[in-house]
C-alpha cells in the first residue's frame, strides 16, 4: 500500500473521533456563541507558531522539506482572523489550554529532533484545512456574519491554492515519496494518530471552559 493509502486509512478512526466531538458539534450547529470560535482560533495559533516557525530550519531537510510549500503557510492570515475577533491587542491576555500547550510542544519536538514525525502533524493539520475546515469557514460565515472569505474567516482560505484537489494528489504523491524506510513510516502514522489524540484534546478543554454555552 502506498504510503498516503496507508496513514489516510490508518488515521480515520481518530479523525472521526475527532470530528463528532462535542465542542466541534456544537460549534458547527450554531450552539456557541463566536466567543468560543475565536478561543478555538486562539489555539490554533499555538499550534500553526509551532508548525510554521522551523520551515526555515527545515527547508533544507531531505524528509520534511519538500512539504514546506509557501502556499500553506497559515499564521498571516490567521492572526488577521484574530485581529477583527478581537481587536488590534488581541495578543493581550492570549493563553494557551493546556491541551494546546501539549500539542504545540509535541509538534515543536517533532520539529527539532524528528522530521518524519514533523510531517505527519504537517498533513494532519494541512490537509484538514483543505477539507474539513471549508466546513467551520461555511458554518462561521453563516452562523456570525462574517464576509464570504473575508476577515474572520481567512484561515480557512487558501488564496494561492487555485485547484485544491490537484494540490492534494501533489501532496499525496509528497508521501508516498517520503525517503524513509517502512518502520519510520509507521512510526510515523503512529504520530499521525497522535496528533489527532492531541488536537481531541483541545476539544475537550474548550468543551469544558464552554459547557454552559451550548
Amino acid at each position: 500500500m502506498e504510503f498516503s493509502a496507508l496513514i489516510r486509512t490508518a488515521s480515520r478512526e481518530a479523525h472521526s473521533d475527532v470530528g463528532s466531538s462535542s465542542f466541534m458539534t456544537d460549534l458547527l450547529g450554531g450552539r456557541l456563541g463566536v466567543a468560543a470560535y475565536r478561543r478555538y482560533s486562539e489555539q490554533l495559533w499555538f499550534v500553526y507558531r509551532a508548525l510554521e516557525s522551523p520551515a526555515d530550519a527545515l527547508a533544507a531537510d531531505p524528509v520534511a522539506g519538500p512539504f514546506l510549500r509557501p502556499e500553506l503557510a497559515r499564521m498571516a492570515e490567521l492572526e488577521r482572523d484574530l485581529a477583527h475577533l478581537g481587536g488590534p491587542d488581541w495578543r493581550t491576555g492570549l493563553t494557551a489550554l493546556p491541551a494546546t500547550a501539549a500539542y504545540a510542544e509535541r509538534v515543536a519536538e517533532c520539529a527539532r529532533d524528528w522530521p518524519a514525525g514533523y510531517v505527519a502533524h504537517h498533513y494532519t493539520r494541512y490537509m484538514g484545512d483543505l477539507s474539513g475546515g471549508q466546513i467551520v469557514r461555511d458554518t462561521a460565515e453563516k452562523t456570525w456574519g462574517f464576509d464570504r472569505k473575508g476577515d474572520g474567516v481567512r484561515f480557512y482560505v487558501f488564496e494561492s491554492i487555485g485547484n485544491p484537489a490537484a494540490f492534494k494528489r501533489e501532496y499525496r504523491a509528497l508521501l508516498d515519496a517520503l525517503p524513509v524506510d517502512d518502520l519510520e513510516k509507521q512510526r510515523a502514522v503512529e504520530e499521525c494518530k497522535r496528533a489527532y489524540a492531541l488536537n481531541a484534546g483541545i476539544f475537550q478543554d474548550l468543551a469544558e471552559e464552554f459547557r454552559l454555552s451550548a
